[in-house]
């Protein structure tokens, strides 16, 4: 069921916002030529892989958000209304990592200290191989699990505790692989929900809202069963070049309800782009932080803390999407945050090469030479 809208709006949004203002009120100036240029090439491209959406495109230290069609297309709803929150799907996994290493500088030195190397069956004691797999292995999906069906919607409506509990008894009554070997896998960060609800005695809701939500004064992020009246999530679509917004579907809140800490976060991409510049300014983290949040000694391929890096770690980028529905959200930045696109698209081919396609063509006007294709 959809969330409650009390008015409708344009479908288009243009905002201008200075990197000064990113963790604070955001400020809206008048577009600059170079902006314009940017706003009609990026909805240009969108129109032209018939995709729908929004991009917020950080250009030198300068977001931009532009948006194109619809959000909601039955109810007029554009893409950048103010009452739209896009779903965060595996963008999400950076973070819940995140906060896993807020509590590990926090604990060092008491009873509840642990780090990257922990063995989780101090949580899980009944979980399987949960005493060889550590807290760096889940972060970097190098536990060994294999389970699936975390995102096949079960059609009941779960606590956190309960998601949590079903995903534990779906590791240990399914196929594992050797603990090492890279399988990315959602039960990982849920499982690191878990860690963070144990170790803090408080929900993960409630740790996200105080380390997160309210660290960076965000006015439009909320885990999905927080989203109020007048804010509402998008339907998304299908379009493979022929006609545009046929296959309508929208997230169940039964589906979003199994999958805490690793896809029940929405928000929009001006704000997801101030969790990434708070990831390494201190708000959230600080570079050191950040360093050991992507360096976990456990990682196998150039994952590492919800993100992948690239080109001797000046680049950041992660992508996410659920089964059965038409979302695709796609992050690529600088490391200093002064380069790349946050993309929520709510209409695609379901093909994730072909949204990635889009993005790039945008991070290639962008600055040229600088970003990876996929």
């Amino acid at each position: 069921m959809k969330h409650k809208i009390i008015t409708l709006a344009t479908s288009l949004v243009m905002a201008v916002t200075p990197l000064a203002a990113v963790s604070t009120t955001q400020v809206k100036a008048a577009p600059s030529s170079t902006q314009t240029e940017m706003y009609n090439f990026v909805r240009n491209t969108l129109q032209k892989h018939h995709v729908r959406g929004i991009v917020t495109v950080v250009k030198n230290g300068v977001p931009q958000t532009i948006s194109y069609g619809y959000a909601w297309y039955g109810k007029r709803i554009g893409n950048g209304n103010s009452q739209v929150v896009y779903p965060t799907a595996s963008l999400q996994k950076v973070i819940t990592a995140a906060m896993v290493v807020q509590l590990i500088n926090e604990t060092k030195g008491t009873n509840n200290s642990f780090t990257q190397y922990t063995k989780i069956s101090r949580w899980y004691p009944n979980l399987k191989n949960a005493d060889n797999i550590t807290v760096g292995n889940l972060l970097t999906h190098t536990s060994g699990i294999m389970a699936t069906k975390t995102e096949v919607d079960r059609g009941r409506n779960y606590s956190e505790e309960k998601a949590i509990n079903w995903v534990v008894n779906n590791i240990n009554s399914s196929p594992s692989d050797t603990i090492g070997n890279y399988h990315y896998n959602n039960s990982n960060y849920i499982l690191l929900t878990g860690i963070i609800r144990q170790i803090t005695g408080r929900s993960y809701a409630d740790n996200i809202q105080s380390r997160i939500i309210d660290k960076l004064n965000l006015q439009n992020t909320y885990l999905y069963q927080n989203i109020p009246k007048g804010k509402t999530d998008p339907i998304s679509y299908y379009s493979n070049g022929g006609k545009n917004y046929q296959k309508a579907a929208y997230l169940k809140k039964s589906l979003v309800s199994q999958i805490p800490g690793a896809g029940n976060l929405f928000t929009t991409t001006e704000e997801y782009y101030k969790m990434q510049v708070g990831l390494t300014d201190g708000s959230i983290l600080n570079k050191n932080d950040f360093y050991y949040l992507t360096h976990l000694k456990s990682k196998v391929v150039n994952y590492s803390g919800g993100l992948y890096l690239y080109n001797n770690d000046n680049i950041k980028n992660a992508y996410g999407s659920f089964k059965g529905v038409h979302f695709g959200t796609w992050m690529q930045l600088t490391a200093d945050n002064q380069n790349g696109i946050v993309m929520f698209l709510n209409q695609t081919d379901d093909n994730e090469n072909n949204q990635k396609d889009v993005g790039y063509e945008i991070l290639q006007r962008i600055k040229p030479n600088t970003f990876v294709a996929r």
